[in-house]
């Protein structure tokens, strides 16, 4: 299962922008989610595993870790941001410790008893990274360092932070910012010159210059095919060099060979393929490459162990060997100049021994443990894993199956027990194995001793329990977000307790610097400051929006003391932060509280000029129109005035029509009054004195043509309460929808105050339904945006009873427009309610004096 850990570059330089307008880290987050989907078309990419570690401090560095699914992957990538410094070392450092969190505690290193090369995680680390200077806390630094201390146990066995399955790639972005004119250059993807190349070679790994968009999307496609299972191996010539092949095939001796120039092909740092088994779906193997020292029950410790093996090569051509039933392992080798060489010589029987230097107990250079050998169709050159010193154990196994039967004699045994003293204790278990699989006789002790000293193997078990606490406590701070920092922290050189020359003189001092008290120059301790000059505050000095404290000129230090303090203690109300982003963060679900908003204005002022029309307050809109037929809301016309009515359509035109509106007759205990323009005599409802126009709470003229969206029906009242219809001698009860011209200035009281008729008979009974549904209808309609209050006074027109009944009515009505703030309405309720104790005097008087002529 391969781990794909991506290592992004936050420092503030990845904030810089390519000619397109994206910025590198855009770029960044791009190239990832195209490298995911292009490794997704491998059926093999399901047991994927995603990492994501930034130039964080650890342990906050590490975004995705060994819990977290391809949601949370996703989510971090995305979260990323740009800022800090370029701490590649400690962030290369960090991904490294990631990936070697538990291979201690599986084992998988084996330490002191050889390499297996089945026993791996194959990991792919990509660095995407700008490739400029690297800065830390120390300053600017000119080559790599890997932090060489590392929080994990057991990091001391290994001399470098990674393993032989993990490969570092870079992807150096140098897209420039201005688009060039040359033509796009074809071709392969040239390495990079910055300091990381040299660390992903080291690794079996290659760095990326990455100068266009084409160029990304090739890397990409490369870096998808070297998604290999694997380990990288140091191959190193030992010994002269073979002589030349002839053009027949042959060896040709009179050709000299150059054994002492340095070729490609002498040293190769390589990936070696494992292959997973088709039907187990994991590597099998039998053979472990052998260690580069001799395990000895005298050692203390363990040596350090270089990440990648050197495995030493002779260029001596041999007869591979192999015998029927002895397992054996063949990995092939990556593409490089040994494998080229090699297959130019065109060799395919022949192979080259391979040697470990110091891992035999007896000899210097070691015994072979396997051998270099190109394929018969001369396509790739295999690795073939043998038992440690092979050319001795296959002859002998050869004679115990086909001479001895399996029934060895003395002398055999006495062979096989001096090759058991050339072996490595490590290599006696897999032989033991090996010898069971071919069917041979048990030729080796149960006892196997492993060749560690109890004080190694202690030592091994105690640093995998560690491991498993580190492991825990790293894994549990994945996804932590890092601590604000909360202020500058300033280091005390003053040498002791005391503060400069005396605290209260230095706050003294500070108050005399910013105004605050009269300066006495001539109390100044000019011993104690010498070589300073104190500045004055400057009054003239105009206020600097200065974002950062460090960003003020030493001059001018004094001057912002007075603002810096200010600010930062809130002394006065209007001061607050240049960056103060309070003022315009608001939660999505007070955005549209606009009611709220309008009561922290205050009271518009009079217009300079009242003839001309008041502008419409439009809320963001510039091109909202006055539509009274759409839904708005009723603070937006209260604070913004009056407006211009629009004559509506279906409104009566005619001359008479107007006029039958304008003269309709009230008749109230027999007296007829006229009613013209929404006056009617002293004695009826809506008295002369009565002002035309209502006033608004903020002091403004209301003009009287608002009242249109008011029932504008007038009817006259009898003595009876009955309701006459203008133009009419019918009564009829209940009211009417008419609408009101814009000439028509009546008040909507008289309407409010209309009485059903005696004629329809109406039990107590009913007159309480109708006017619970009146009462439900009246709460609905006072919750309704808007300025539409015609069916209001309709509905109060409708209720059922005495006058009284009607007055509860209006009050209650009031009560219910001021929980919704509706003021324009609760206004024009309370001209309804003077009209009706107006009404319910002027019955009381007229009744007394009926009483009294009587």
């Amino acid at each position: 299962m391969p781990i794909l850990l991506f290592l992004i570059d936050t420092s503030a330089s990845m904030n810089q922008r390519t000619d397109l307008g994206t910025s590198y880290l855009d770029i960044a987050k791009g190239a990832v989610e195209l490298f995911l989907k292009l490794r997704a078309r491998d059926p093999a990419s399901r047991g994927d595993r995603y990492m994501l570690v930034t130039y964080d401090e650890p342990p906050y560095c590490i975004k995705a870790g060994w819990k977290e699914n391809h949601a949370t992957f996703m989510s971090e990538l995305k979260n990323l941001q740009a800022s800090g410094l370029t701490t590649l070392g400690q962030a290369l450092r960090s991904s490294f410790d990631l990936l070697n969190l538990n291979r201690l505690i599986s084992g998988i290193d084996n330490y002191g008893q050889g390499r297996n090369p089945f026993f791996l995680e194959p990991s792919i680390l990509i660095t995407i990274t700008d490739g400029n200077k690297l800065t830390s806390t120390a300053g600017v630094q000119e080559e790599l360092h890997l932090p060489l201390n590392s929080p994990l146990p057991g990091s001391e066995l290994t001399k470098e932070p990674f393993r032989w399955d993990q490969r570092l790639f870079a992807l150096v972005l140098r897209l420039p910012g201005v688009a060039s004119t040359e033509p796009e250059q074809l071709g392969s993807v040239p390495t990079d010159e910055s300091a990381i190349t040299q660390m992903c070679e080291v690794t079996g790994g290659r760095s990326y210059c990455v100068r266009t968009q084409r160029m990304l999307n090739q890397c990409l496609e490369s870096l998808v095919q070297k998604v290999q299972s694997g380990v990288v191996i140091n191959f190193e010539k030992t010994g002269p060099d073979p002589l030349p092949i002839g053009e027949d095939g042959l060896m040709d001796s009179s050709r000299p060979s150059n054994s002492f120039a340095a070729q490609p092909w002498h040293s190769c740092h390589k990936l070696i393929y494992v292959r997973p088994n088709s039907k187990t779906g994991v590597p099998v193997g039998h053979w472990p490459i052998p260690e580069s020292f001799w395990p000895d029950q005298n050692l203390p410790s363990l040596p350090p162990r270089t990440s990648h093996p050197v495995v030493r090569f002779s260029c001596v051509d041999c007869e591979p060997m192999v015998i029927d039933k002895l397992p054996f392992d063949k990995y092939e080798l990556e593409p490089s100049p040994l494998t080229q060489y090699i297959l130019e010589r065109k060799s395919p029987h022949t192979c080259w021994q391979v040697f470990v230097t110091s891992s035999g107990k007896y000899n210097e250079l070691g015994y072979p443990f396997g051998y270099l050998k190109a394929s018969t169709t001369l396509t790739c050159v295999n690795l073939f894993v043998m038992p440690y010193n092979y050319p001795v154990l296959l002859p002998l196994l050869d004679d115990l199956f086909k001479v001895h039967k399996l029934k060895p004699n003395l002398k055999w045994r006495q062979a096989f027990d001096s090759y058991l003293k050339t072996l490595p204790p490590y290599y006696l278990l897999p032989l033991k194995k090996a010898l069971r699989m071919m069917g041979a006789p048990n030729l080796i002790s149960d006892n196997l001793d492993c060749g560690l000293s109890y004080s190694v193997i202690s030592y091994l078990k105690k640093l995998s329990q560690q491991t498993k606490l580190e492991s825990e406590r790293i894994l549990a701070s994945v996804g932590k977000k890092p601590p604000q920092e909360i202020g500058i922290k300033v280091k005390n050189h003053s040498g002791g307790g005391m503060s400069l020359t005396h605290n209260k003189n230095f706050r003294k001092l500070l108050k005399e610097i910013t105004g605050e008290t009269a300066l006495r120059l001539t109390e100044l301790n000019t011993k104690e400051f010498a070589g300073f000059q104190i500045g004055l505050l400057n009054k003239d000095l105009k206020p600097q929006t200065y974002r950062n404290a460090y960003d003020i000129p030493r001059r001018g230090l004094l001057d912002q003391l007075t603002r810096m303090r200010s600010n930062l203690l809130k002394t006065h109300k209007f001061i607050v932060g240049q960056d103060e982003d309070s003022l315009h963060s608001v939660p999505v679900a007070q955005m549209g509280n606009y009611q709220e908003y309008l009561k922290t204005l205050a009271s518009p002022l009079r217009e300079i000029d009242p003839d001309q029309p008041k502008r419409l307050h439009t809320f963001g809109n510039p091109f909202k129109q006055d539509k009274k037929g759409m839904m708005i809301d009723e603070a937006d016309e209260f604070v913004a005035g009056p407006q211009n009515k629009v004559k509506r359509p279906g409104e009566p035109n005619s001359p008479m029509s107007s006029k039958r509106r304008r003269n309709a007759t009230v008749i109230h205990d027999g007296h007829e009054e006229k009613m013209e323009n929404g006056q009617i005599t002293p004695d009826g409802f809506l008295s002369k004195s009565a002002p035309s126009e209502l006033i608004n709470m903020t002091g403004d003229l209301m003009p009287p043509n608002q009242l249109d969206s008011l029932s504008d029906d007038f009817t006259s009242l009898g003595k009876d309460g009955l309701i006459q219809k203008p133009g009419s001698n019918a009564f009829v009860g209940g009211a009417k929808n008419c609408n009101l011209s814009v000439d028509d200035q009546k008040d909507p009281v008289a309407s409010t105050l209309g009485i059903m008729p005696n004629t329809l008979q109406i039990t107590p009974a009913m007159a309480q339904g109708i006017n619970a549904d009146i009462k439900h209808q009246l709460m609905k309609e006072v919750r309704k945006f808007g300025r539409k209050y015609e069916r209001i006074f309709i509905l109060l027109e409708e209720v059922q009873g005495p006058l009284e009944m009607k007055k509860q009515f209006v009050e209650f009505t009031i009560k219910e427009a001021a929980r919704f703030k509706r003021r324009v309405l609760i206004q024009y309720l309370e001209k309804v309610l003077e009209k009706i104790d107006s009404h319910h005097l002027l019955k009381n008087i007229n009744h007394i004096n009926s009483r009294s002529s009587c």
